[in-house]
């Protein structure tokens, strides 16, 4: 979904081409929808940490197809959620977020408005019902029906920085 112009802060800066009219490199196959609250984009947390604060569960919809590989996946684990933020513009470049004070590359933030709008979160398993595809979540950042991408278990030996050091804070 491009954005007009006027969709821009100042200081912004749309890439060459809108990726969303480009042909396709790679095919994604989404595997589910995203069960949110979340209804509107000005309703919608800016980042999972937000959206914990509001405690709000929320709900991965496994299509049939993908359900038997929930299988080793139970209440308490956590997993990486990726999902296709379908609504945000995927041309701007350079972008200023309301928190910085100076305009800033798009691969430095985790802005949704991206070349390729995947996001990622992660989240912890409240309850699954591996049957009907369903898992409960502590907390998500994204509009109710949000495409789901694909979800992997988190691993603290895998999935920490290795000197255990925190990366940047800001958005």
């Amino acid at each position: 979904m491009a954005a007009q112009d006027d969709d821009i802060r100042p200081g912004e800066v749309r890439a060459a081409t809108d990726p969303a009219t480009e042909p396709p490199d790679a095919g994604i196959v989404f595997i589910g929808r995203i069960r949110s609250p979340w209804k509107t984009r000005a309703d919608c947390p800016r980042n999972i940490a937000e959206a914990r604060e509001r405690a709000a569960p929320a709900e991965l919809e496994i299509d049939p197809a993908w359900r038997q590989g929930l299988t080793g996946l139970s209440a308490g684990d956590h997993l990486i959620a990726l999902y296709w933020m379908n609504e945000a513009p995927r041309d701007l470049v350079i972008q200023k977020p309301h928190r910085r004070p100076e305009p800033t590359g798009v691969f430095s933030l985790r802005s949704p408005a991206r070349p390729n709008p995947i996001a990622l979160a992660t989240v912890e398993i409240i309850a699954i019902d591996h049957a009907a595809g369903r898992i409960t979540i502590d907390a998500i950042d994204c509009l109710d029906g949000t495409p789901l991408v694909d979800v992997k278990p988190w691993r603290q030996s895998m999935d920490v920085p290795p000197d255990g050091a925190a990366g940047p804070t800001s958005t």
